[in-house]
Parts: C-alpha cells; sequence; structure tokens
C-alpha cells in the first residue's frame, strides 16, 4: 500500500473503530509517520489516537513527570531516533569520544525506558537505527570503532540486548525493512533537507505496518496456527497421480523451494505455531510421504491436525478450527490453488490467505515479507504446543468411548500444580495474558515487567495452575491475580484459561482454590466482574454458573459459607 492510499484512509470513519492511543516522539519530524500510522490502523481496524511531541522534544516528555506525555496516559509510546540526526552529533564528537558513542545513546535509552517505566504503564516500541554509510571509512568501517557504520551496528546490537532486561519494550526492526528496500528508498535527502523528514514517504507504510504489528500482537490479536495444503505447496507434483517418488522435494532442483517452505513451518512449530494439513486427498496417500520420504523435513509428528479428504477445504478448515478451539482469525492457510484461496476468503473471511506467487521459489520470500506472525513474547512452552494438540485429540477420542462424562474425567487421571506467580513462570504467565482472549474475564493484557511487579506487591495475590493427566502435560494452563480492596474483600482482578481445559471441571477446581486463598488470608468474600469483549462472550454467565451471586454490576462470592465445587482435579 502506498503512502498516499494510507493518508486517503483518513478521511473515513474511525468512530465505529477500538481505539489505541499511542504517543510519537522522535528526534526528527514526525508528522508524516503519524499519518501513516493511523491510516494503516483503518486497514487493520484499529482508530489511533496519536500524541505527537513537539520537534526532538524526548527529553522534555520523557523526564518530566508532569509532562503532556504522561498527562494524556498512553497505552503505547513510540521512541524514534534517526541515524541522520544521530551522524550529524557523531560527526561533532572529538574523535577519542567516537569508539564509546554507541554506549551513551544506549545509556541515554535506558534512562528513558527507566523513566517511562516509573511514570506510565505504557508499553514502549523503540524503533531501531537504518544502517546509513558516511563512507568515511570505506570497507574498513566494519574494523574501525571510530566509524560511524561500526557505531550504529553496535547500537542496534546494543538495543536487542537492553531489551531483555526491560520487559516493557518492544522493538520494532526498521533496519531490516531498511535492508530489504535499500537505503535509497528508505530515506529521501530532498525531503530531510526540507522537512527533516528521515523516512522517505514510500517507506512509510512498512514501517506503520511494522509499529502495527507490534501493537496487534502486544494488544492479543495474532496469529496461532498455520494451515498448509500438500500438493504443489508442501512437495511438487500430486501424490495421487505422481507417487511418493515422483513428488519434488529435497534439495534436487525445484525440490528446494519445497523444502525451503516446510523448513520455514518447522520453525514456525518451534516458536509456538500450529501447523496443520488441509489437502484434498486419500488421508493414508497424504500421510506417506511425511512417514517415508527420505527428503521430508516435516514429519507427522510436527503436524497437530492432519486433514485429508475430498470435502471443500472451508469445512475443513471449519473442523481445524473447532478441533483447537481457536479463532478463525488466529489461522493462516496457504495453498497453491487460486481456486481453493477465493472459496476459503469467502466463506471464512476471517482466514488470512496470502496471494502466492505462481512461482514456487518465491513461495518462502513473499511469505516472510508478509510478518504474519508477529509475537509478544515466546516461553519455553510454546515447544511443547504441537504435542499438546496432539494429546488432546486423543482424549477427545477416549472421551467418545464413554458415555458418562464423569466417568471419562475420572479416568484422565488429572493432577495440577498451583502455586504463585516465579520467575520461572513470569514469562508463559505473560504470554497467556497477551494470548487468551475467550476465556478472559476482563481481557487485561500485562508484560513480563507488570507480572513481576504485581508478584512483588502485597497489594496482589497470584495463582498459576499447571495441568497433567494420564495423557501428558499441559503447561500452564490459567492463571488467577486476586487484589486486596480492603480487609474482607478480594477482586477477581485477573481470571484467564486456555480453552483446551475447559469442560474439565478446571473452572470448578480455580474457585476452590481462590476461596480457599481469600479465607487463608482473612477474606471473606470474592468479588469478581465480566468486561464483554469481541470474543469472550462464552464466559459471560461464568460467575452465576459457579455460584456466584450478582451485586450492583459485579459478581460476589461468600467465601465463609460457600461449599467447594465439585471437581475431578487433585491438587500436587
Amino acid at each position: 500500500m502506498l503512502f498516499k492510499d494510507l493518508k486517503r484512509n483518513l478521511t473515513k470513519d474511525f468512530s465505529v473503530l477500538p481505539v489505541r492511543r499511542l504517543a510519537l516522539l522522535g528526534d526528527s519530524a514526525t508528522q508524516f509517520l503519524a499519518k501513516a500510522i493511523r491510516g494503516h490502523g483503518y486497514e487493520e481496524k484499529i482508530n489511533f489516537e496519536i500524541f505527537e511531541a513537539d520537534y526532538d522534544q524526548l527529553d522534555r516528555q520523557i523526564l518530566d513527570p508532569g509532562s503532556e506525555l504522561y498527562h494524556l496516559n498512553p497505552e503505547f509510546i513510540l521512541l524514534y531516533l534517526s541515524s541522520e540526526k544521530l551522524w550529524k552529533r557523531f560527526a561533532h564528537l572529538d574523535p577519542k569520544a567516537k569508539p564509546l558513542f554507541a554506549d551513551q545513546i544506549l545509556s541515554d535509552l535506558k534512562n528513558w525506558w527507566q523513566n517511562i517505566a516509573s511514570n506510565s504503564n505504557a508499553k514502549i516500541i523503540q524503533l531501531n537505527l537504518v544502517e546509513l554509510n558516511d563512507g568515511v571509512f570505506g570497507n574498513f568501517a566494519n574494523r574501525a570503532p571510530s566509524s560511524f557504520l561500526f557505531q550504529l551496528r553496535k547500537l542496534n546490537c546494543g538495543l536487542m540486548a537492553l531489551a531483555q532486561e526491560h520487559k516493557q519494550v518492544f522493538i520494532a526492526d526498521i533496519a531490516a525493512l531498511a535492508s530489504h528496500v535499500g537505503y535509497a528508498n528508505a530515506h529521501d535527502p530532498r525531503l530531510y533537507v526540507m522537512s527533516k523528514v528521515a523516512f522517505a514517504l514510500e517507506f512509510l507504510p512498512p514501517v506503520a505496518k511494522a509499529v502495527t504489528d507490534i501493537i496487534k500482537a502486544a494488544s492479543g490479536t495474532f496469529k496461532k496456527c498455520l494451515i498448509l495444503d500438500l500438493d504443489n505447496t508442501v512437495w511438487g507434483g500430486v501424490i495421487g497421480d505422481d507417487g511418493m517418488e515422483g513428488i519434488q522435494v529435497g534439495e534436487l532442483g525445484m525440490g528446494h523451494a519445497f523444502d525451503a517452505l516446510q523448513e520455514w513451518a518447522r520453525e514456525l512449530k518451534q516458536r509456538g505455531i500450529i501447523l496443520a494439513v488441509c489437502s484434498k486427498n486419500e488421508e493414508e496417500t497424504a500421510k506417506k510421504p511425511f512417514r517415508d520420504h527420505p527428503e521430508m523435513t516435516l514429519g507427522l509428528e510436527d503436524i497437530a491436525v492432519f486433514v485429508a479428504n475430498w470435502n471443500n477445504k472451508a469445512d475443513n478448515i471449519k473442523s481445524i478450527q473447532a478441533t483447537l478451539n481457536i479463532g478463525f482469525d488466529s489461522m493462516v492457510f496457504v495453498d497453491d490453488n487460486p481456486f481453493e484461496r477465493n472459496l476459503v476468503r469467502e466463506h471464512l473471511p476471517a482466514v488470512t490467505v496470502p496471494e502466492l506467487p505462481e512461482d514456487p521459489a518465491m513461495y518462502v520470500p513473499f511469505l516472510r515479507s508478509l510478518n504474519l506472525f508477529e509475537t509478544a513474547s515466546y516461553s519455553e512452552e510454546d515447544l511443547e504446543r504441537t504435542k499438546q494438540y496432539q494429546q488432546e485429540i486423543a482424549r477427545t477420542d477416549l472421551q467418545k468411548s464413554f458415555t458418562n462424562i464423569d466417568e471419562y474425567l475420572k479416568s484422565l487421571e488429572m493432577v495440577s500444580v498451583v502455586k504463585p506467580f516465579d520467575d520461572f513462570n513470569t514469562p508463559r504467565v505473560a504470554q497467556l495474558t497477551q494470548r487468551s482472549n475467550q476465556f478472559n474475564l476482563r481481557t487485561i493484557r500485562y508484560t513480563e515487567a507488570d507480572i513481576e511487579q504485581m508478584s512483588r506487591s502485597a497489594k496482589f495475590f497470584t495463582l498459576s495452575f499447571n495441568l497433567e493427566d494420564k495423557f501428558g502435560d499441559h503447561g500452564l494452563i490459567g492463571l488467577v491475580i486476586l487484589e486486596k480492596l480492603d480487609d474482607r474483600t478480594a477482586f477477581i482482578e485477573t481470571w484467564i484459561m486456555s480453552c483446551r481445559v475447559l469442560k474439565r471441571g478446571v473452572e470448578e477446581f480455580i474457585v476452590n482454590q481462590m476461596a480457599h486463598l481469600a479465607r487463608t488470608n482473612g477474606f471473606s468474600r470474592l468479588l469478581g466482574e465480566f468486561i464483554p469483549s469481541t470474543k469472550n462472550n462464552m464466559v459471560k454467565d461464568l460467575y452465576a454458573q459457579m455460584g456466584f451471586s450478582s451485586n450492583s454490576g459485579k459478581w460476589e462470592l461468600n467465601v465463609a459459607d460457600c461449599n467447594e465445587l465439585k471437581t475431578f482435579i487433585l491438587k500436587k
């Protein structure tokens, strides 16, 4: 999309779109960037309310607790330093000070981030730096600490390391975007001379997309599942016609392009993206290459849900969605066939369906460029997600053999580890607040820094719930944050559960544990609240079902008199 298209969006009706409050602070002119972000927000169904600080006023806005920045209480703060402005500062330094330039900038940024964290709950989006080679050292710049290019690269690497220490900070990789289009297309010297706008106008749309992608992910909107067609997508050829020996896959010829797609998919799986197959094929024929082809990168163990039959693909994707219990808007469907792509777009418009290039060699470069799988967090538990869904399918198959739900639940031999949040599970706890949309009573998102702060505060009580059964370990499946309102009342500030464990008595088990925690700490009542969102309608009656009474728009449970709810889960 061109910058003029984003500008045209500014004339459209934003009033029906959900609002996100964003503050934009830069050392160069930001007015065109603000327009691009707001215009791209319309494409993503977001109404960005943007506060633009005055030109090059970062210190004044960030270091003053009484500044406009903090008064306006933004949800996100975007910090933008331009390579061109930094080069001017660098050029005026004493030569002996130049090797320390990146360290000084990183120190300034750390100070800014800490001040923001002290005065605001906003998440910080820091743009990294476009690489500007000033040509002073030539290629020797890569070995010369006194060169600007050396310091710029050191600064970008330092940003990645520094962000590890500040959990509320997200890095927008503008350097990678610029490397893709080239510096000549990322920066317009004439525009910079006339207006001090460092980004070329046609570089603004991808920058705006990168910023918006981070905001969406941090707000709980991101992709969780990649659904793959097989014939001429995962391999070249048609398995039913060509046989296993005739399909193209592996290092030779065009097989390399399909192998690259499989490698990319497996990397996504290891990051926690669920892989599924949706193919028009006989199931056993379709599975055979995964089992027996020596050059296949993907195996059946990598696929959480495998659907191969002759039904239309929209219906099969509905089946995959029902099995995984995730939203259609969390799914990406990749298929080489334009007819199948259009069919899925027409019947399942929430599913993302990339318009795959005709040339298989371009599949992976094209898919990479879309940044479909932005995330706001990552934990070791993501590595186990495919196994957990495969185990879930086995549980579903077992349930079909029981006519009595209680007998089925007993047969699972469920055990839960219940404990406060700790350093080990903090990343996963934060991730669950960011990812969970359906079983989320208030839909409040938290960073790791937020979770750490609440864990240390005497005002909050925290509970995390892991679940395992005879099929395997679900990992972290629920969390509760109780806030002390007064000497008798604990407020359920957050209650989140993974939808993978619904209707197994986990809801009842968690209420029992909340009531026990409340009684142990001298509270006589639990107070709950349901805040509706576009996705959490499934829990609108949860408090009533769990025995809470309606009380002035909230829900109350007298923990002194309540009985334990029936559950077949043992506490470990």
